[in-house]
This record gives C-alpha cells, sequence and structure tokens, in this order.
C-alpha cells in the first residue's frame, strides 16, 4: 500500500457524508506498497482503511470487492467492504475509484516462525474452500498474458544471463501453461499476493501467533490454488538472504494446508512448475517497478535480484515434499 493520490481532511469529511460512520478523527497515509493510495481512516465508528485505486476500474474493482465480502461472510478473517447509504460499496474520491474496508487487527510478521507459516496454510486452504461458493470469475491479470508483455518491456535493462534466464522460463511456462496437466488442476478465487506484509498476527498473552487476517485482495483473481499456495510458499518459506526454501517453515506450511485441502497426485507432480512460475511472476513486476518506474509520493521498490534467486533455486528444486 502507498499514497499516490492526496486527500484532505476536509475533502474526507465531505466524501464520507455518504456513509453513516460519523465524524472523522483522522487520516494518516500508509507508506508502504506500489499500487494504490492507502489511509488509516479513523471515524466515531471505529478503524478503516480507506483505499483509491490507481489503475484499476470499477469493473475489476467489482470482483475484488465483493470477493473480500463473500469471505468475510464465510469465517475468513478478510477486510469487509462497507456499503453507503444507497448500499454501494464503490464511489469515486479525487476523480479515482475509492472503498472503505474494515481495519484487520495485529501486525505482519515479517521473520515468520513455522508456526506462523502453518497458520497461513491452514487459512489459506479454507479460503480456497470457501471461495468455491462464490458465483464471479475474473482471470489473474498478472498471469501469462501479462508476463509475457511485461518480459517484452523489461528484457532491454538486462543483461545477458537474466535476458538468457527470462526467455527460458517464459517459454516453458507457455508449454506448462498449454499443458494437459495445468488445464486439470483445481482452481477458484485466489488471493494471489499472499506476501508477509498481506497477513496480520494478534499479540498474545503466551506469545504464540494468531492470525488476525488477509488484506490486500487487489491482485486476486480465479486460478490454480497450487499457484496460490506456491506464491505464499516462495515469500513466507523462503530466506531472504539466499532465496532458498527454508524446509521447517515448508513443511509446517504444507502440513497446515493438506490437513484441509489434501494436494492430489497431479498437484504434487507440478509443484516445481508452480514455484517457478509463482517466482517469475514476481520477478517481472519487480523488474519493472525497478527499470519503469511511476511517479510517486512514498514509493519503496523492491529488489528485483530476491526473486531472480528463488526462480533459479525453483528450476533446480526438488519434488513436493511427502507428506
Amino acid at each position: 500500500m502507498a499514497v499516490f493520490t492526496s486527500v484532505s481532511l476536509e475533502q474526507i469529511t465531505q466524501w464520507l457524508n455518504r456513509y453513516d460512520l460519523g465524524k472523522v478523527l483522522e487520516l494518516r497515509g500508509i507508506p508502504s506498497g506500489i499500487e494504490n493510495s492507502n489511509y488509516f481512516l479513523t471515524t466515531e465508528c471505529g478503524e478503516f482503511i480507506l483505499t483509491l485505486f490507481e489503475n484499476l476500474k470499477a469493473k475489476q474493482l467489482h470482483f475484488y470487492l465483493h470477493l473480500m465480502r463473500h469471505l468475510a461472510h464465510h469465517g475468513i478473517p478478510v477486510p469487509n467492504p462497507t456499503e453507503d447509504q444507497q448500499g454501494n460499496i464503490l464511489n469515486e474520491l479525487n476523480g479515482k475509484p475509492a472503498a472503505i474496508v474494515t481495519k484487520l487487527t495485529g501486525n505482519s510478521q515479517l521473520k515468520p516462525t513455522p508456526k506462523h507459516c502453518a497458520q497461513v496454510g491452514a487459512m489459506l486452504a479454507k479460503m480456497h474452500l470457501a471461495g468455491q461458493a462464490f458465483p464471479l470469475h475474473q482471470p489473474n491479470l498478472r498471469s501469462l498474458p501479462w508476463w509475457k508483455d511485461t518480459a517484452t518491456k523489461v528484457r532491454e535493462f538486462l543483461p545477458k544471463d537474466q535476458r538468457a534466464l527470462l526467455d527460458s522460463e517464459i517459454a516453458h511456462q507457455s508449454a506448462f501453461f498449454d499443458s494437459s496437466n495445468y488445464n486439470s488442476l483445481p482452481e477458484g478465487p485466489c488471493h494471489c499476493d499472499l506476501f508477509r506484509d498481506n497477513v496480520l498476527f494478534e499479540d498474545t498473552e503466551d506469545s504464540s501467533p494468531h492470525l488476525g487476517g488477509f488484506f490486500d485482495f487487489y491482485f486476486a483473481g480465479c486460478d490454480k490454488w497450487l499457484f496460490d499456495l506456491a506464491v505464499t510458499v516462495n515469500d513466507w518459506c523462503s530466506d531472504l538472504s539466499t532465496g532458498m526454501l527454508v524446509q521447517e517453515k515448508l513443511l509446517a506450511m504444507l502440513h497446515a494446508y493438506q490437513a484441509i485441502v489434501p494436494l492430489s497426485a497431479l498437484e504434487a507432480a507440478n509443484w516445481r512448475n508452480m514455484l517457478r512460475a509463482a517466482a517469475l511472476r514476481f520477478w517481472l513486476s519487480r523488474l519493472y517497478d525497478f527499470h519503469l518506474p511511476r511517479s510517486f509520493q512514498m514509493l519503496h521498490p523492491h529488489d528485483p535480484r530476491h526473486f531472480e534467486r528463488i526462480l533459479r533455486h525453483g528450476i533446480e528444486a526438488p519434488s513436493i515434499p511427502w507428506i
């Protein structure tokens, strides 16, 4: 999350007249992330998150916001969009689509233990099952077509060895996506961006982790469940200095996920392909943000080399651990 479009206290006070949230007490920008403008919003009725969408259109947002509402109503701890007096969950503010969602409790855990990874894996499985009943469909907009398009834009900035890796992996994933194995994998609504900073954990008296919720669903889409799991594993279970998966964390997450949604033999057989696909997706997005930055107010591009390392390790990864 970040701030690209400024909102004054006077503007938000007038805009909130369409909601039954009471008087504005505080509005504070959130200085992290790379896609939307986000603010902590406190009113007489509680704490919320205000998001102004910088690139997404109302038609796309209909899917994201209603998916969040569906999951919240099915017991998954996610931000719940707030209706205005007319029943709308999306409006316009300063020329941008804007929404208010409930604020989850807790803090991001940037140095997760296996216990944190287990809780994330279990809730991800529950989210996949809850999403089965969601009636809307939108593909993952950051899947293979986007990878191919983005690769052509960033390729000129890369040295020879990185260009070779990118070209080879695009070819590999194109063949994989065209296979009967890929098309037979279970699918449904997925978060597609469940990184450490998109999950909150609450503090407890005995210091044991308690998952507070998942948020930032604005890259969500209908995709393979295995892809969503691989995206999550690549971030939560990798060593930040080397990009290698930490086996204790990996096993904790896979154990917890499979206790709720057992992986099929077909999914196990394609685990390495999905680890690579998940790494490629985020290597490309970081390359794009690094080499083709947009105007920004509070923006800190991530280092693309981290996901390059994860991708190279993924190419050599063993099959999924049998657990």
